[in-house]
């Protein structure tokens, strides 16, 4: 925290930098599927371990450069504007060229002093119109559907994620591939994390969509990502990883975004973790009560090992059908914050 500094930012020139970074951490996670993929094809040799460890020491390191340029330019825009600004108070028959350049502006008549007042009185009322604390919103409807459609959501996708290496082992996959699905399911739920506020705000900002609509949608996507891994076809866990990855980062981007705009952010944080708190708590219910159970039940032999669909079918069903249900739920929070949206919401983005 020591090197936290607070500085005055600039949209427009900042959004070019969020974007470069946004890119390599795109080049990176594409970089490294390609690996991945290529890993579980053939065997590299030695030479080529080192060539592709040293192509991604510099794509991780070229943010830095990124950063350094930023500063560059910061730099050089302070200089240059310190330079004019000299520049005009020390150069004789400026007026004249300062007076023509101001003719070329478009002045704005001012707001009047009731005008202000109820500008004033609007940015008030927009930041003291949604800003509970934690046991206000405690005590809504909202939070609980939100807690609910989390804990379905975060708790089985955080159980397939812990659990994904003895599953694989059951359905008789290598070593390398189980290795390859547990870094793959980390891209995609990176993709997720990544993608779904991009998405999220195009829509609702062009076509005015509640942002829980989204976690329905992710929630019937890990559905249908639970329901492909309990049917256990070849090489399933491919296309259930995929499904599963990025509809579990998605929620997790969608999640604070939401509880910001529905609670406020004056005790956004305290908000945020207790919702949070769904993710362990459905994650020990799911990979305890339900796989372990179950897996312990089907097994067979001392060790208790377990081989085939059977070890695992009937906990992903379970667990699609509990999604399914968050889906509902998320549904259930979209209709009853559609207004809210329209009314709060929208006009802060307007307002902003």
């Amino acid at each position: 925290m020591s090197l936290v500094r607070n500085y005055d930012t600039k949209t427009k020139d900042d959004k070019k930098y969020l974007n470069a970074f946004s890119t390599v951490s795109l080049i990176i996670a594409a970089y490294l599927t390609i690996i991945i993929i290529f890993q579980n094809i053939s065997t590299f040799p030695l030479w080529a371990h080192i060539v592709i460890f040293t192509v991604l020491l510099l794509l991780v390191a070229s943010p830095l450069g990124i950063a350094v340029r930023a500063h560059r330019e910061d730099s050089d825009r302070y200089a240059q504007a310190l330079l004019e600004e000299r520049g005009y108070k020390s150069t004789p028959g400026m007026s004249s060229e300062i007076c023509k350049a101001e003719d070329s502006i478009d002045y704005h008549e001012l707001p009047s002093e009731e005008g202000q007042a109820k500008a004033a009185l609007d940015d008030e009322r927009l930041s003291d119109e949604v800003n509970m604390n934690l046991l206000q919103a405690l005590c809504t409807v909202n939070f609980w559907l939100l807690f609910i459609a989390m804990f379905c959501g975060l708790g089985s996708g955080l159980a397939m994620i812990n659990n994904i290496g003895q599953i694989g082992e059951s359905m008789d996959y290598t070593a390398t591939e189980r290795n390859s699905l547990v870094s793959l399911l980390s891209i995609w739920n990176f993709l997720g994390r990544f993608g779904a506020g991009f998405v999220s705000d195009i829509f609702l900002h062009r076509g005015g969509w509640a942002r829980p609509l989204f976690v329905a949608i992710t929630l019937a996507i890990m559905t249908i990502g639970h329901i492909v891994v309990a049917s256990g076809f070849s090489k399933n866990l491919y296309l259930g990883t995929v499904l599963v990855g990025v509809a579990y980062g998605s929620q997790w981007s969608l999640m604070p975004t939401i509880t910001s705009e529905i609670f406020g952010v004056g005790h956004m944080g305290t908000i945020f973790n207790t919702i949070a708190i769904a993710s362990p708590v459905g994650s020990y219910t799911f990979s305890v009560r339900v796989i372990g159970y179950i897996y312990d039940k089907v097994g067979s032999g001392e060790d208790s090992a377990c081989s085939g669909t059977r070890c695992f079918m009937l906990s992903f069903m379970i667990m699609a059908s509990v999604a399914f249900f968050g889906v509902l739920v998320a549904l259930v929070l979209f209709f009853r914050t559609r207004r809210f949206y329209k009314s709060v919401v929208f006009r802060r983005l307007r307002h902003s």
